[in-house]
């Protein structure tokens, strides 16, 4: 199984999970994170060794990735496996896809790339290289049958990802377990990859200033340092929480988040949130220019309307994010279109059991 960051990390986990339900002798041999080597993986590679954003980052960092490439080419031949499962991350995947294809080897991809949103021709790599595609968006089974490619959809493994949490504090616990005053929290989500949070972070944190009544609170991911986010905090003290995304999101007020997974989870938690997202110039030039969406948010573009606030590259402001910020805080009515659009999206998204659903597609396809 290879998956190349966080929210990868997370599904194939719960897969791998769901697999080992049906199939309890299944052995795992993956790139991947944390909670993927906690279900038994053998993990060839970190994901913190494998997530670079944008066009100019991957350029800096490609004789890495061409590195990474021929070693999972090598390790894939010495160990043989029955399939190769994919899990987006599909600048490697695709490549790996077409080599495990031409070596006999079953492929699958579970969690499809994003081929509708750019660079649609790939799917004609996609229908000659990957043997099974489980996809997880409702629209994405439309828009592969337009290309003659039958896909399955699995609904989203989100879903599942909440229904397992443990038990979430009320926010009297919240606030005590984590040294935190007792006032209403604003979630800072700046993703999870250093070029992100660098970028995301600080215009993020000069928000803080303008909301006296509010403590900002930020969610870690335990790959990075206190010292690590400190140095774009513009001199706050803002408290950072790790491992606590989603009890952080549900004793929120409103949150802002990084456009990715995040954002969706944010959603059908049910927390009112503004997307982020700015890229180095030249990486946003190429990507607008390439990308053929209305909307940048999953939340956005499975309802196919603005359902919350999107804040792209110059929009991307402190000044835009206060006002915004205000609204979601203290417009009740607002917040409350918001909370009904996020419970249709819920539906759309096929309900609970992705994890299961794709399992059994899975194990069916290799016992045919």
């Amino acid at each position: 199984m290879i998956a190349g960051e966080a929210s990868g990390d997370l599904h194939a986990s719960n897969l791998m999970k769901a697999i080992k339900l049906r199939d309890p002798e299944a052995e795992f041999r993956a790139w991947g994170g944390d909670l993927m080597h906690e279900q038994g993986a053998t993990l060839v590679k970190h994901i913190n060794e494998l997530a670079f954003m944008g066009f100019v980052e991957v350029l800096i960092n490609l004789s890495t990735i061409l590195k990474n490439i021929r070693l999972c080419k090598k390790d894939i031949l010495q160990y043989q496996p029955d399939a190769v499962i994919f899990i987006d991350y599909p600048g490697f995947n695709l490549r790996i896809a077409e080599f495990a294809r031409k070596n006999n080897i079953k492929t699958i991809y579970y969690i499809s790339p994003q081929v509708w949103a750019w660079n649609k021709s790939r799917v004609k790599k996609i229908r000659r290289d990957v043997d099974k595609m489980l996809v997880i968006l409702p629209f994405e089974k439309q828009f592969y049958e337009e290309y003659n490619y039958p896909v399955e959809f699995v609904g989203h493994p989100l879903l599942d990802a909440l229904e397992v949490q443990p038990d979430i504090d009320s926010f009297p616990e919240f606030i005590r377990r984590n040294n935190l005053p007792d006032t209403p929290i604003i979630a800072v989500l700046p993703g999870s990859r250093k070029q992100e949070i660098s970028k995301m972070l600080p215009t993020m944190c000069k928000v803080s200033e303008h909301f006296p009544d509010y403590q900002f609170v930020i969610g870690g991911t335990k790959a990075h340092s206190d010292n690590f986010y400190n140095k774009f905090t513009n001199g706050k003290n803002l408290p950072i929480i790790y491992g606590q995304t989603y009890n952080l999101l549900r004793n929120a007020k409103a949150a802002m988040v990084t456009s990715g997974t995040a954002t969706l989870e944010t959603a059908l938690i049910g927390t009112p949130q503004i997307v982020c997202y700015k890229a180095s110039p030249i990486s946003y030039f190429i990507a607008k220019n390439l990308v053929d969406i209305k909307y940048i948010s999953l939340v956005n573009l499975i309802m196919d309307e603005q359902v919350v606030k999107e804040m792209i590259q110059n929009d991307f402001n402190t000044r835009k994010l206060v006002s915004e910020l205000k609204r979601i805080t203290t417009d009740q009515k607002h917040r409350n279109t918001v909370m009904e659009k996020y419970a249709f999206l819920r539906i759309k998204l096929g309900g609970s059991g992705a994890s299961l659903k794709a399992a059994k597609a899975i194990l069916d396809f290799l016992n045919e």
